[in-house]
């Protein structure tokens, strides 16, 4: 049975281009150094950058804080949820 989520709102904050949160946050997809995948409440966030790291996730909270040079963030409707193997976070504690 699939779990019903409580919609929390998605908010974006981005300091100098270095230091980022993101609320409403459903699941991390994918990140390395140079692309952080996030999906959300609003649809898929896609981050890139240099030196990106995510500092802070809190997953029951729907929040991720994130450093490093951010150089674009583009908005998709995609979910991300049909991808084959699943979210990054699932696979790493496969």
């Amino acid at each position: 049975m699939e779990e019903k989520r409580e919609k929390r709102g998605h908010r974006l904050t981005i300091d100098n281009r270095k230091n980022g949160t993101v609320s409403g946050v459903v699941d991390v997809l994918a990140f390395d150094v140079n692309e952080i995948q996030l999906e959300t409440e609003q649809g898929l966030l896609t981050i890139k950058g240099k030196d990106l790291h995510i500092s802070r996730l809190t997953l029951e909270r729907g929040e991720v804080d994130l450093e490093g040079i951010v150089d674009s963030l583009v908005y998709s409707n995609g979910s991300g949820k049909n991808k084959k193997h699943g979210s990054a976070w699932k696979r790493l504690f496969q």
